[in-house]
């Protein structure tokens, strides 16, 4: 196996994610900016990889398995980082509680494919999994998009503007609510389907 410019750029989701949250926890100037664009680059490299995978012919199980592992800790990361971040207006105990949800569904989904693994069975991702992704993407982009307004472009906001930013706040942080609901109904429906391979 060789790694290809597609696995080159899954991969690179992992140290653009130690830089997101290392710049996520600087107070410097443009420190919020650069990581919400980091991020969005980081975001967009989950669709191209997957693009320019099949348009050079070069789709193999090692690349579709380290998207779906590197999708995960980047996520699992970047949300670990938003709780203690104070990204959540004093709800950051209940952020934590949804958090852990989905630390415990990614956990048995993944203990689930592992052992259909060993039975030669294949557990694909489903449109369930995917919306979810995409949700949990859309609400750190949005929360880390109020921080970015807050801090680096605060001082273009009139006291009567500053509620764009609480607005950018709310919807990641309702996104972030709706990306835990389907986290774990997603969840269930995995193991509706494919129960079966840890039952047995």
């Amino acid at each position: 196996m060789r790694f290809t410019v597609a696995n080159w750029m899954t991969v690179s989701r992992v140290p653009a994610m130690f830089a997101i949250v290392w710049l996520m926890n600087r107070d410097f100037n443009w420190a919020a900016t650069i990581a919400f664009w980091l991020f969005i680059a980081a975001a967009l490299t989950d669709w191209f990889d997957g693009m320019v995978a099949r348009a050079r012919g070069e789709v193999s199980s090692f690349g579709r398995f380290m998207d779906a592992v590197i999708d995960k800790v980047m996520v699992i990361g970047l949300m670990i980082a938003l709780v203690m971040g104070d990204f959540f207006m004093g709800y950051e105990n209940f952020a934590l509680l949804l958090l852990l949800c989905i630390l415990g569904r990614e956990f048995a989904v993944s203990g689930m494919r592992m052992a259909a693994a060993t039975k030669g069975l294949v557990v694909e991702a489903d449109m369930g999994g995917k919306v979810k992704t995409f949700i949990q993407l859309n609400a750190i982009g949005w929360l880390m998009g109020a921080r970015m307004m807050a801090r680096d472009y605060g001082h273009l906001f009139s006291s009567q503007d500053r509620w764009i930013i609480l607005l950018l706040q709310y919807t990641g942080m309702g996104l972030y609510f709706l990306s835990a609901v389907l986290t774990i109904t997603s969840g269930i429906s995995y193991f509706r389907r494919h129960g079966h391979v840890v039952l047995e």
